[in-house]
């Protein structure tokens, strides 16, 4: 048998240096500014390359505040805030927090209605064969809620996670095979949008209302086809926002003000955009392309299934 020749320290060295490692494999080389671009397009294929594989094409998708807790929660933040308060009666930061958990727990209530909008809309037959896929931003509160809703029907549901500083991490109801994580907010909205057949929001603050009008500006310009926009939370909604003002000043137009409709339960939810489909039917099936394999196919996307093509990992 031959002998394997003998590798010199130098050739070892080569191997190891930064130079030598192939590019996909790189991660100091992948992410440099200059990779940006190729860093975007690796964020938008993936999740869209999973979903296209698991027939996922028709979703709802649901905003809201990461404050709302549900009313076991709520009260123990106001508990904990009201201990620390009694240590500290004199501390501004803290008696503004403990205002501002008391004042959240009045919106416990909007975390169940997302919680049972999630679970009735998971097991609704929007047309025969054909459900909505709840997705959220991942987070908790309402994202929270809306997902614990579908996992309690036995459903998938999505999460499309944001790198923040104050990273909070996933809600744990999130379905693993659907739980993504992006670092760039553009394709992460573009992925909130691409699918949405309808749009439900709750209360919340700058986050929710710039996905709302995200959407709403689409819809308004012709760049995304009409769907139900449902605001959840009437009262919320005319207090802090007056849209017959800005039709009234002109910045709007009257017709706009049909864009959208409130509701106040998870029931009502669900009825407003089965009734909006009764009147434009979703497709049953559509031709879907499979990103690793092209060509085109039939695919029911009434329900979810494991992909028959597995991502490959590029040959070492």
């Amino acid at each position: 048998m031959k002998k394997q020749p003998k590798i010199s320290k130098e050739v070892l060295a080569l191997r190891k240096s930064k130079a030598y490692r192939k590019a996909y494999l790189d991660p100091e080389f992948l992410t440099r500014d200059e990779l940006r671009p190729v860093r975007l397009q690796l964020e938008l294929l993936k999740p869209e390359m999973t979903l296209a594989e698991y027939g996922v094409k028709s979703t709802v998708v649901c905003f809201g505040s990461a404050r709302i807790l549900d009313k076991g929660q709520s009260a123990a933040r106001v508990a904990e805030m009201s201990a620390l308060q009694k240590k500290n009666p004199k501390d501004s930061v803290i008696n503004n927090k403990l205002g501002s958990a008391k004042r959240l727990q009045a919106s416990a209530r909007y975390y169940e209605v997302a919680r049972d909008f999630g679970k009735l809309i998971s097991k609704t037959e929007i047309v025969k064969g054909r459900k909505l896929v709840v997705v959220t931003g991942g987070g908790p509160g309402i994202m929270e809620a809306a997902n614990r809703g579908a996992h309690e029907a036995g459903e998938k549901s999505v999460g499309l996670n944001i790198t923040l500083e104050m990273e909070q991490g996933p809600n744990p109801y999130v379905s693993p095979e659907f739980c993504f994580r992006f670092h760039y907010f553009a394709i992460r909205k573009m992925h909130f949008v691409m699918r949405a057949r309808a749009l439900v929001v709750f209360p919340g603050g700058f986050g929710t209302m710039d996905e709302m009008f995200e959407v709403m500006t689409l819809v308004q310009t012709g760049k995304k086809r009409r769907l139900p926009i449902i605001l959840v939370g009437e009262d919320y909604w005319t207090d802090v926002m007056n849209f017959q003002n800005m039709a009234k000043w002109g910045y709007i137009s009257t017709e706009d003000l049909k864009l959208f409709s409130y509701a106040e339960t998870g029931r009502q939810i669900v009825d407003q955009i089965a009734e909006f489909y009764k009147d434009n039917p979703l497709k049953k099936t559509e031709q879907i392309k499979c990103p690793l394999k092209g060509g085109l196919r039939r695919r029911s996307c009434g329900r979810l299934r494991p992909p028959r093509w597995p991502p490959r990992r590029p040959p070492l």
